[in-house]
């Protein structure tokens, strides 16, 4: 399997010995970046790097997964969670790299390089990795609604539309048009009780 990898200056010792541990297993290991120590990289652009290298990949039929990581792997799973088509799940366990796979069919996993020694980062990583997505009908049927929702913003029907208050949703997922969930002050009648 193609395995595509990007850290930023937290993960670099990480991302090394990751390289060495994958190829080992017979993976072959793209490395988006960075190349050398930085102290002040900033990791969004080495990590959407790696996130479109998958859906390319996935794309062109090539068997790809991605491995994201930094120090708490936050910011690494939002970046990569930016590009089209990518699932990236924040792991920090085996169940949670299970779960990622098998219901949510995660193509990128971030990681917490400062979270978790090396060991356990592999254990997580070689775990996701050999897990494949269940393909229950409520697991895909959730995925493909997400998709929608990247393409054009389509949401399934809000319940809340005709539900107590009797209001309706004038944009996709928002009540009422208000973002914020409060109403409009054109609706603000000061007499009402």
């Amino acid at each position: 399997m193609r395995i595509h990898i990007a850290t930023d200056h937290a993960g670099l010792e990480f991302s090394t010995q990751l390289q060495h541990h994958l190829s080992d297993q017979g993976h072959e290991v793209i490395d988006h970046g960075p190349l050398e120590y930085e102290p002040l990289d900033d990791y969004p652009a080495f990590c959407i790097r790696a996130a479109q290298a998958v859906v390319r990949d996935q794309a062109d039929g090539i068997e790809t997964l991605g491995v994201v990581f930094g120090g708490s792997g936050n910011g690494e799973q939002i970046s990569a969670n930016k590009v089209r088509g990518v699932r990236a799940a924040l792991v920090w366990s085996i169940a949670t790299a299970e779960l990622a796979r098998e219901h949510n069919d995660a193509n990128v996993i971030a990681i917490g390089a400062r979270q978790h020694t090396f060991g356990e980062a592999a254990t997580f990583i070689d775990r996701f990795i050999a897990t494949p997505f269940s393909g229950d009908e409520r697991h895909a049927r959730r995925i493909g609604q997400i998709a929608a929702f990247e393409i054009d913003g389509a949401l399934e029907p809000d319940p809340r539309a005709s539900g107590p208050r009797g209001g309706r949703v004038s944009e996709p997922g928002v009540w009422g048009g208000d973002p914020y969930g409060g109403e409009s002050s054109d609706a603000f009648d000061p007499e009402a009780g």
